[in-house]
């Protein structure tokens, strides 16, 4: 899967400035103010010891500040905006990536050429078929790093080590990110020029565009701007690269090395968002930058790669909801960041030595929150948009579609695929009725209901959908219908009735559920499961539960118990807000615990493991409800839900839903202040209007914040809501009608707490008791 670019220049040129012209960045600088107060937060955390952050556009600097500290020890020095940084990762985009498209440009190189052909002896030990592209991609096969030990130094050394490296898997196979596919690029470098890579990069990119302060082996006379590092083995690196591999290559290699300022990687920047061209000269062509920003990955994998790129959906507030193309960036260990959206032409640098002084620091939520700050600052894109602003990911997409998809071999396998992979034995001469909506697809997209269907010795008779219907569209009753594909008959359980009734079991000797949960206890599809068992075990039925993971995480346990005397159809069973169990394991605990007497059968996932989050099984996401879009607002739902049965809209009707919270008697920067100060681990806030088109306050000017999820790990979501609420109750106590969220809450004694305006982490301290009751209990219905 291959674009070749055979537009004349002139006419490439022609249209990139067009596109330029169209798509630049237009918001209020104002918009980046925000910037300021996370920075200083994540300083005052300890996550880094400062910051140089800039915004800006191929024609302008839009934002640039320094935060913080440049050194700690031994000396406490101010940062500085041309504070020089070990770039880490960086490199390999910054440097090498640019050298090999140079000399591909210039006929010295072809990607598809194996590396053996302009090194011989590369090809020993299996690695003859490596091509350039493959290394530029992560396809190669080749492990992450070289081994540290035994003792080893010097760059002749290194090349002997990667001589002797063997592939882990056969090239274009798999992705595997690996340092050493760029120490093997910084060596073609040099083989097909004749200079090392850091001659070659100063001669041919940095002294060219006027990036004078950009340079590998900075000398030790010149290290008074450098931000210092980490302590190792027992010395502070000071203008000598961090990366303990470079370190060993004698500082100059093809994965890390380089040090540069916000102000040279702008430079760079700008010549990238100007089709190659900066300080008057021309360092790439348009087509090759359009190259290398877009798949370059082998046929059907997952992973999508530029050359040398990382890709990403563009800066715009609704990212999340958008392909993952357009924009492209690479992050760098010590804390770096370089960003660029050719559609709304803007770009990003965040630089940070996070590791300093003792490798302790952590710069993601600072990198990711400039990101979403500067994505909401930009607005909404679509999809149309981005296609239209970028051809070639038009044709790329239109490529992709046509091919098979290869699923990766750490994929989560869910309990629908492993029946597949059983041809569905466990349900052979049954009739049966399955319960699912949209989630309910194997792993190639297949629905359940037509696998069923089709499946030998297996009689499908009737298809069950929970709220929001069987697409997953609605927000409101549902009346029974049909099937357009298979002609069977949906039965409707959020509409005349949420229970099966006998007449609906009629003809089914075994009911199988297959829905993706959003891991909070006051979702419905748990309530429909448990209400499905009862009517299954009343019938004496069978009941088959097709496992799939908890989104946001099957191992944490967090926020109050539900009352017992609160159940409901949005709260079934006493379970804390984030129960931390998958439906397989909820299925297990309701018919113990409740004495349902179900004939149950679970069809455990494979290779599944507590600790992961969506992102992390390799299943396809598919909307588990109409305002659950990604796993940022699945993330965030469990804490601003709470909050939504009161008079606040919480971005229903929106782009993003869950991220946003408001109304019209709201005012937004007081809001946004007072949240910040309670310093909410794993998310910030900053003033925002929006207007929804549906649900509560639709049509009407909302004044309020939006959340950005900065660290999910660090987020205790209960612990948000309760944040939410208590702010509202304490800035707007005449207009939050509080205890309408007592349903969601769940809690009498936490709803009178936050009436007497207790302090939320102390009710969380009173939370914690019932949470470790629930936890024995939980442990032992646990199945992976």
């Amino acid at each position: 899967m291959r674009l070749v670019f055979r537009i004349w220049p002139w006419l490439f040129l022609t249209l990139w400035n067009m596109a330029l012209a169209q798509n630049s960045a237009s918001f209020p600088v104002a918009d980046l103010a925000p910037i300021d107060g996370l920075t200083n937060r994540e300083i005052q955390h300890g996550h880094i010891p400062g910051a140089v952050i800039m915004v800006g556009t191929p024609k302008e600097i839009l934002y640039r500040k320094a935060f913080g500290q440049r050194s700690l020890i031994p000396t406490l020095l101010p940062m500085t905006v041309d504070t020089r940084f070990d770039l880490a990762s960086l490199t390999k985009v910054v440097a090498t990536t640019t050298a090999i498209m140079q000399l591909v440009e210039r006929q010295r190189l072809r990607l598809d050429d194996p590396v053996a052909n302009y090194w011989p002896e590369f090809g020993a030990n299996h690695k003859e078929a490596i091509t350039i592209r493959q290394l530029l991609t992560h396809y190669s096969g080749l492990r992450p790093d070289l081994d540290l030990s035994p003792q080893w130094f010097g760059y002749s050394t290194a090349i002997k080590r990667i001589l002797a490296e063997k592939p882990r898997f056969p090239p274009g196979s798999q992705y595997l990110y690996s340092d050493i596919n760029f120490e093997i690029l910084g060596e073609l470098v040099y083989r097909v020029s004749g200079l090392p890579l850091d001659v070659y990069c100063a001669q041919h990119i940095f002294k060219p565009l006027g990036m004078m302060h950009t340079g590998f082996k900075p000398p030790l006379e010149s290290t008074s701007d450098i931000a210092p590092t980490e302590y190792l083995n027992g010395q502070l690196r000071w203008g000598e690269v961090h990366d303990p591999t470079a370190h060993r290559m004698e500082g100059v290699a093809g994965h890390a090395g380089l040090f540069s300022t916000a102000g040279d990687l702008a430079i760079f920047a700008q010549m990238l968002l100007n089709g190659g061209n900066g300080n008057g000269v021309r360092i790439l062509n348009p087509g090759t930058v359009e190259q290398m920003t877009i798949p370059q990955s082998p046929p059907g994998m997952t992973e999508l790669r530029g050359l040398g790129w990382q890709l990403a959906a563009p800066l715009a507030t609704n990212r999340d909801q958008l392909i993952p193309l357009g924009a492209y960036g690479h992050l760098g260990y010590t804390g770096t960041l370089l960003w660029l959206d050719p559609i709304t032409h803007t770009f990003v640098i965040v630089l940070t030595n996070r590791v300093h002084p003792h490798g302790q620091g952590n710069a993601n939520p600072l990198r990711r929150g400039v990101l979403a700050i500067v994505s909401n600052a930009l607005g909404p894109q679509s999809n149309e948009n981005i296609l239209i602003a970028r051809p070639a990911i038009a044709a790329y997409t239109e490529l992709a579609s046509s091919k098979p998809v290869i699923h990766p071999a750490t994929q989560v396998a869910t309990g629908l695929d492993v029946l597949e992979t059983q041809n569905f034995a466990p349900l052979k001469g049954q009739r049966i009725g399955i319960i699912t909506n949209q989630t309910g697809v194997d792993a190639d997209g297949n629905r359940g209901i037509d696998r069923l269907n089709h499946a030998p010795g297996i009689r499908l008779t009737a298809i069950f959908s929970p709220e929001h219907g069987l697409q997953g569209t609605l927000d409101e009753k549902i009346s029974s219908g049909t099937d357009a594909t298979t002609g069977l008959p949906v039965y409707s359980l959020y509409g005349e009735t949420r229970i099966p009734t006998d007449q609906m079991l009629q003809n089914i000797d075994a009911l199988v559920f297959d829905m993706q949960d959003a891991g909070v206890r006051f979702y419905t599809y748990p309530t429909t499961l448990a209400y499905a068992m009862e009517a299954a075990a009343r019938k004496g039925i069978d009941f088959y539960v097709l496992d799939r993971p908890d989104p946001i995480d099957a191992k944490v346990v967090q926020g109050p118990m539900l009352d017992p005397t609160l159940t409901s159809f949005t709260g079934y069973f006493p379970l804390p807000v984030r129960h931390g169990m998958t439906m397989g394991e909820l299925a297990e605990l309701f018919n113990t615990e409740n004495h349902i007497g179900v004939r149950l059968h679970v069809i455990k996932m494979r290779g599944y493991r507590r600790h992961d989050w969506f992102d992390d099984t390799g299943i396809q996401w598919v909307n588990p409800s109409p305002n659950l879009r990604t796993l940022t607002e699945t993330t965030l739902y469990p804490g601003v839900a709470l909050v939504e049965s009161a008079n606040v809209s919480v971005g229903r009707g929106t782009d993003t839903p869950f991220e946003l919270l408001g109304a019209p008697w709201i005012h937004s920067q007081e809001l946004a202040d007072e949240l910040n100060r309670r310093e909410i681990a794993g998310v910030f806030f900053i003033p925002t209007e929006f207007t929804p088109d549906t649900s509560r306050y639709a049509h009407q000017l909302c004044h309020g914040v939006r959340i950005l999820l900065t660290d999910r790990y660090a987020l205790d979501s209960p612990l948000l809501g309760i944040e939410l609420a208590s702010v509202l109750h304490q800035l707007y106590s005449k207009q939050f009608h509080l205890r309408k969220i007592l349903g969601m809450l769940g809690s009498r004694f936490l709803l009178q707490a936050i009436t007497e305006g207790q302090d939320p982490k102390s009710m969380a301290a009173q939370w914690q008791p019932g949470l470790k009751e629930f936890s024995a209990v939980r442990h032992r219905y646990l199945l992976y």
